[in-house]
């Protein structure tokens, strides 16, 4: 059977859903919390250590609890959203959020947080497949740039508000409140979702890719797990190696497996198009300058220049607001159509390297403050609001409609390995920089390890200036690595432009 019944995928009109923008609204109110939850336990750590006696292993695994469980689910939970109903995997993963939520915000004990938390992750990938796998479906080609654009705009505000929101809340309550309050979110989004979100789901008649869906999860769990672990183990060290290379193993088995069965979870075939190819090199590469770039800001704030973790979580925040407001004005959607999508991928990419650039110049040294900071962390953000709803927009526009969820499953992951990437990239930069300054500081666990063991004031002021150059360096590779990034995503997306009118022509 081929055709997709009226019940399941109602027909699109020019419009689009008549109440869209409530249904966006409420689906960008739970994609919110589930953001949150990836930065928010992080303050919260002094307090687990005191309340649960947490060691330094279970804090770690009560963090990557959640991030790790949520990645490596992506693909998954996205064809599962395809096939058996992205408002049902909707409703689901918002009842496994609230209750995972509970649970975490009552636990007694280590152990029940970090299951909790693991249980929070499932919900968290259902969420964030079906929620952008929703918004293809409910919004014409007319009006989606601008849709993704704000929930994009969402994905920014949750990561620059977590630590500043959990602050606030250990300032007033116990470390529970910081999981209780995800409770009436998600009782409101259960609500709101089985009210006014329609059914959307695939044609009847494929198999469920179980294998596909196996090898998938435990791939991607390795090779995140890797790159979480990598900081603080070491690259090379047994633990991280063996994990990344089960983790490709396993990968290059779900490849060979999705190419030769008839009813693959992730059709491979997408990745000869070379739209599909250019928009996703750009989205792994945005990922990989923001996420390495606030690794590394973040520790300049606070060890160079001298800020507290809510301090400089408030001087990063920029970055966020400049995305958030360029993105609820629309500026992004309306040069779409005028530029292009390459042009606007270039564009935006082109503008997030020249923010790395200035911070690296303007904002990096010991002595300079932190207006050149403040001024590259603006321009980033403006070239994240042209380049990332445009680069999502060209990912779901390259897979068919009834694939939404494992194409929000596929952008997902680009963004969860990107940011890795960025980190752990940038982070080898930074340290081999500082080691080739300051040999007598190899060894050190950290910063303020190297500052403590130092002899005297000029000792530590030579460490902090080699860190700050190393933060220096660190931009300026992550620079070149988007722009060369943003130059390869606009000409694959101009040949396959090309190729199309082409097509159309003949």
């Amino acid at each position: 059977m081929t055709a997709t019944t009226a019940e399941h995928h109602p027909a699109p009109t020019p419009q689009g859903h008549p109440q869209r923008w409530l249904i966006l609204g409420v689906i960008c109110l739970a994609q919110l919390t589930v953001l949150l939850d990836n930065t928010v336990l992080n303050v919260a750590i002094p307090s687990l250590t005191k309340e649960l006696d947490a060691s330094t292993a279970d804090i770690q695994w009560m963090i990557n609890a959640y991030s790790l469980v949520q990645s490596g689910l992506l693909l998954t939970a996205g064809s599962a959203a395809d096939r058996y109903g992205r408002k049902r995997m909707l409703v689901a993963g918002l009842a496994l959020f609230g209750v995972g939520s509970l649970v975490a915000g009552l636990a007694q004990s280590s152990a029940q947080l970090i299951a909790a938390r693991a249980g929070m992750g499932i919900g968290g990938a259902l969420l964030i497949t079906t929620t952008l796998a929703v918004v293809v479906q409910i919004f014409d080609d007319t009006e989606r740039v601008k849709a993704i654009g704000l929930w994009s705009t969402v994905n920014s505000l949750g990561f620059a508000v977590g630590p500043l929101i959990g602050g606030v809340m250990l300032d007033h309550f116990w470390w529970g409140a910081i999981f209780l309050i995800n409770i009436p979110v998600a009782v409101i989004g259960l609500v709101a979702v089985v009210s006014l979100v329609p059914e959307s789901r695939t044609k009847q008649g494929d198999r469920p890719d179980v294998l596909g869906a196996l090898l998938s999860t435990i791939g991607m769990t390795a090779v995140v797990y890797a790159i979480i672990s990598g900081p603080e183990h070491g690259w090379t060290s047994t633990q991280v190696l063996l994990s990344a290379a089960a983790g490709v193993l396993v990968l290059g088995v779900f490849v060979f497996w999705e190419l030769r069965i008839p009813y693959p979870m992730l059709d491979m075939h997408f990745f000869r198009n070379q739209r599909f190819i250019g928009a996703v090199a750009g989205a792994i590469l945005v990922a990989f300058g923001m996420g390495g770039s606030l690794f590394l800001l973040t520790q300049h704030l606070q060890f160079v220049l001298g800020y507290g973790p809510l301090e400089a979580g408030l001087r990063t925040a920029p970055l966020a607001l400049t995305v958030v407001a360029l993105n609820l004005t629309g500026i992004g959607a309306r040069l779409l159509p005028k530029l292009g999508t390459p042009a606007t991928i270039g564009s935006g990419m082109s503008l997030l390297a020249a923010g790395l650039a200035a911070i690296a110049v303007l904002g990096g040294g010991s002595g300079s403050g932190y207006g050149g900071m403040l001024f590259g962390l603006v321009v980033m953000g403006a070239g994240i609001s042209l380049a990332m709803p445009a680069m999502a927009n060209a990912i779901m526009s390259a897979i068919p409609p009834e694939k939404a969820g494992v194409g929000a499953g596929v952008n997902g992951t680009l963004a969860e390995f990107g940011n890795g990437l960025g980190v752990a990239v940038l982070g080898a930069v930074l340290n081999s920089r500082f080691a080739a300054l300051v040999p007598t500081a190899v060894g050190a666990a950290s910063l303020p390890a190297a500052l403590a063991g130092a002899g005297d004031a000029g000792e530590r002021a030579r460490i902090a200036d080699a860190f700050a150059s190393g933060v220096e360096t660190s931009q300026l590779v992550g620079a070149v690595a988007v722009l060369a990034g943003g130059l390869l995503a606009a000409v694959l997306l101009r040949r396959a432009e090309r190729a199309d009118s082409a097509v159309t022509a003949a």
